[in-house]
């Protein structure tokens, strides 16, 4: 947005553009809020089932490979729909895409609760990752283009960490429902609470309120796209470096562990502490919560440390890698007891640290005007590399070695992650260069939508 130089007095929408904020300060939290609370229904709604996994195991007689594979179908649709439904977003409009997603996550849930066997569950948990899919990369696109660039680090930060929050209480509040009122009632729950806060946001979130300055408001002008031609185009912009490359592949693999540990551990203080249901999913809930900290943490300190040397996001990336290799691989190699849940809440601080990091880089190493389109593509990397397959892997391994030496093993993604972080160090100033030198490529009406 252009502040006006005209005389006469100027107008509400140019002071708060010439402030850095493009929409007013209240109402940007307000939409924040809102699509904060909107990511703790996607995640409660994906993590009642891990608070459940005993119900499941014993009712249906599923190995935990069946189990981690319940768990990791969801994020797997996430990963595999995020490009294509953020292409939409970006012509439809990212306010009716948004309320679509979290109406058709919430009914699947719905549908969860009234499985009759694994395979009609696994239908429900298909739907739920199909909804789920649009929603992260184009709900934190949302929030980032109605916030001043110098908070993207610490939003990115805590938009992410609602993930981590919306699964402390998906297992929390599951496990206490299964425990009270049996395992069907605990996805009954959180289908209705996501589709009154769906409501809810329809009624204060617009397109228009969103584009003060007169922007296309709902959809592409377009109607028939040429898709293949966009695909060519945006592309070579999305990965246009080693560097943004690097943030992709480090973010993923950094979250297989902090995946496999959301989705594994009630599971294992039901099996290893005695733990009944809800109090295995209340203990659970804490140490995801201290992932979700550790998330905003990780943002908090980037932006900080880094505000003149803007490099220093991949020493933040490595030293929450490096920190959560140690500390897991000696928890778990510990015997049951306070050490054990000392070093485990430590590491699981560190284990999602790199995503306010990894967030704000790729921002910074991709074009405004894609903005939605690469933060889809970083979730197709947090998904395909690390949210599916972690509890996935997590469950295939448990079955041939128990679920403790499974969880010895995925730390070591950590070694992975470390190493493309150094990659992605080693080549970041070059290629942040280059983009600040590039001439600006033409926005297309799409693109309009999303640099609000």
């Amino acid at each position: 947005m252009e502040l006006h130089t005209t005389a006469g007095p100027i107008s509400e929408t140019d002071k708060t553009a010439s402030s850095g904020w493009p929409v007013s300060r209240r109402y940007a939290w307000v939409v924040f809020a809102l699509s904060f609370g909107l990511l703790l229904s996607d995640y409660m709604s994906r993590q009642v089932l891990n608070a459940v996994f005993p119900d499941l195991k014993s009712e249906w007689l599923l190995t935990d490979a069946r189990l981690g594979t319940l768990s990791g179908v969801v994020a797997l649709m996430v990963g595999l729909l995020t490009f294509p439904m953020s292409l939409m977003a970006d012509r439809w409009g990212r306010v009716k895409s948004l309320l679509l997603a979290a109406t058709m996550w919430s009914v699947a849930t719905l549908g969860c609760a009234v499985s009759a066997n694994y395979d009609q569950m696994f239908v429900g948990r298909l739907f739920v990752g199909i909804g789920e899919a649009a929603y992260g990369s184009v709900g934190i696109a949302v929030v980032l283009s109605i916030f001043p660039i110098g908070l993207r680090a610490t939003l990115s930060g805590a938009f992410i960490a609602g993930g981590a929050f919306g699964s402390v209480m998906g297992v929390s509040i599951g496990g206490a429902v299964a425990d009270s009122f049996g395992w069907r009632w605990a996805f009954g729950v959180m289908g209705i609470f996501g589709l009154v806060l769906a409501v809810i946001y329809g009624l204060v979130v617009t397109e228009k309120r969103l584009t003060p300055d007169g922007g296309s408001p709902d959809a592409d002008p377009d109607p028939d796209p040429d898709v293949r031609g966009r695909l060519r185009m945006l592309l070579p912009r999305l990965f246009s470096s080693v560097s943004v490359i690097s943030a992709y592949v480090g973010s993923g693999l950094q979250l297989f562990i902090a995946g496999s540990l959301m989705a594994w551990l009630p599971s294992f203080f039901n099996r290893y502490y005695d733990m009944p249901k809800a109090r295995a999913g209340a203990t659970a809930g804490i140490f995801i919560l201290v992932i979700g900290i550790g998330m905003i943490v990780g943002g908090i300190v980037s932006d900080r440390i880094c505000r003149a040397y803007p490099i220093r996001k991949w020493t933040v990336a490595i030293a929450c890698s490096i920190g959560s290799l140690v500390l897991l691989l000696a928890a778990f190699r510990l015997p049951t007891g306070p050490l054990q849940l000392t070093a485990l809440a430590f590491g699981a601080l560190l284990s999602a640290g790199t995503a306010g990091p990894a967030t704000a880089m790729v921002a910074n190493l991709t074009p405004s005007s894609i903005s939605a389109t690469a933060f889809a593509t970083l979730t197709l990397a947090n998904s395909l590399i690390g949210l599916a397959p972690g509890p996935a892997v997590t469950g295939a391994l448990a079955d041939s070695m128990g679920l403790r030496g499974a969880l010895q093993v995925v730390p070591l993604t950590a070694v992975a992650a470390t190493v493309v972080f150094f990659i992605g160090r080693h080549f970041y100033d070059r290629d942040l260069l280059r983009l600040t030198s590039a001439p600006a490529p033409a926005v297309e009406p799409q693109d309009a939508v999303v640099t609000a």
